[in-house]
């Protein structure tokens, strides 16, 4: 059973930064691309940003995009998501996931694995 831990989270004013880190229990965890989604309440999961295995592609949704910042250190099995000039409408729960493609990463489809998520609160 693949694990995931999520950290980083938080309450934050707006503007401010955080840093979530993600580290799943894989054995290759070099050969998955990764992803981050959302899910506010009342609301639908939605998709963040996504990073291939070799982390040279990076995916991120509009609303997100120029803020924040996926990248993954391979040596050290983790995945980042640097959040920058957040905002109230960034509070949400956030997780990480494993994706079993390199395509399709927008989507929930290729993702195989998920963490608990972790809270980001950000005030007004």
């Amino acid at each position: 059973q693949v694990q995931l831990v999520e950290s980083g989270g938080g309450l934050v004013q707006a503007g401010g930064s955080l840093r979530l880190s993600c580290a799943p229990s894989l054995r290759r965890f070099s050969y998955y691309a990764m992803g981050w989604f959302r899910q506010a309440p009342g609301k639908e999961r939605e998709f963040v940003a996504a990073i291939r295995w070799s982390g040279t592609n990076t995916y991120y949704a509009d609303s997100v995009k120029g803020r924040f910042t996926i990248s993954r250190d391979n040596a050290k099995n983790t995945v980042y998501l640097q959040m920058n000039s957040l905002k109230p409408e960034d509070t949400a729960v956030y997780y990480c996931a494993t994706a079993n493609a390199n395509s399709g990463l927008y989507y929930p489809t290729p993702y195989e694995y998920w963490g608990q998520g972790t809270q980001v609160t950000v005030s007004s």
